[in-house]
């Protein structure tokens, strides 16, 4: 495995491109060593849809294994080239993914839909040791939702009542 070869501005985008098509590959694969390979072992993990950041291989795994039980059949691919930063050995990738939600998703406990869901997001990387040590991901985890029917279009009916009850929420607290 190739290791991340440093410039004076960050990494090469030879080996970025080549880390990119490896990261989506295990993911795709759904084999969660493969895809820990490319972490380090003390990854900091933050995805929009986990709760808080998860650290180590431990944690990722435990999430990793949960997405694939709901979305067994999830894929992603890019959408563009990768943007490298210039100083710092850090990448950014703008991917698709889609799903099928046929299992359950933990937390909070959601029901299977049978939905398929499609949505774009992007990856940002920081490298240590030709691995990822930091890792955001971020997309639009309500878009999802709302593709899954648990919360309701924009403009609709439910909408509007699930505003109400945010507000009157907002007012109780006061």
């Amino acid at each position: 495995m190739a290791q991340a070869q440093a410039t004076s501005t960050g990494v090469e985008p030879e080996w970025v491109e080549d880390f990119a098509q490896r990261w989506a590959d295990a993911w795709n694969s759904h084999d969660p060593d493969r895809l820990l390979g490319l972490m380090t072992d003390d990854i900091a993990y933050d995805d929009s849809a986990a709760p808080e950041t998860m650290h180590g291989h431990a944690e990722v795994r435990a999430f990793l294994d949960m997405t694939w039980r709901a979305f067994p059949d999830m894929r992603f691919e890019a959408v563009e080239e990768p943007l490298i930063s210039a100083t710092r050995p850090r990448a950014a990738f703008w991917w698709r993914g889609t799903a099928t939600n046929t299992g359950p998703i933990e937390p909070p406990g959601l029901a299977p839909t049978g939905k398929r869901i499609e949505f774009e997001g992007a990856d940002f990387h920081e490298y240590r040791d030709g691995k990822v040590a930091r890792l955001q991901i971020v997309f639009d985890m309500a878009d999802v939702m709302v593709q899954l029917g648990v919360l309701p279009e924009p403009g609709s009916r439910g909408e509007k009542v699930v505003t109400a009850l945010g507000n009157l929420q907002t007012k109780l607290r006061r």
